[in-house]
């Protein structure tokens, strides 16, 4: 018998920075194995893209693009078999775009990254048949 899911956890946290040229999902991933974090979360982050990967909502396929971007905002959960990453970018102009974050955005100057993980709880994601989608269940340790 499974124990029962309690709304409370405590949490641990890690900083990293990452360097110019880094693909940004692919050093999340290297992450989340390194130190086996089962239910991570971002919980700060302040850097610059070069290459901005989005899907944007309802759409099938990424839009990439190239340039000088400012992070606005990234949030999400992370688990050991995946992400679900939102992100937000302005431009030179201050123009912002933003959707669900794709592998293939690299870091600019820097990205300075705080991610927390939930103790207590083990994140993993399984298809919805309401969404047509793999979405989070979170289940305790």
């Amino acid at each position: 018998m499974s124990k029962p899911l309690s709304p409370y956890s405590s949490a641990r946290y890690i900083a990293i920075r990452l360097s110019p040229g880094e693909d940004v999902i692919l050093t999340l991933r290297q992450q989340i194995q390194q130190h086996n974090l089962q239910a991570a979360f971002i919980a700060g982050s302040v850097g610059s893209l070069t290459d901005v990967a989005l899907r944007f909502a309802g759409q099938e396929n990424s839009h990439q693009t190239s340039g000088k971007f400012e992070i606005v905002s990234l949030i999400g959960t992370l688990d050991a078999n995946g992400e679900h990453l939102h992100l937000a970018v302005s431009d030179e102009n201050g123009h912002m775009s933003g959707g669900h974050m794709m592998q293939g955005c690299t870091v600019r100057t820097t990205l300075e990254l705080v991610i927390g993980e939930l103790e207590n709880n083990t994140f993993i994601r399984e298809h919805c048949p309401l969404s047509g989608y793999d979405e989070l269940v979170i289940t305790s340790r």
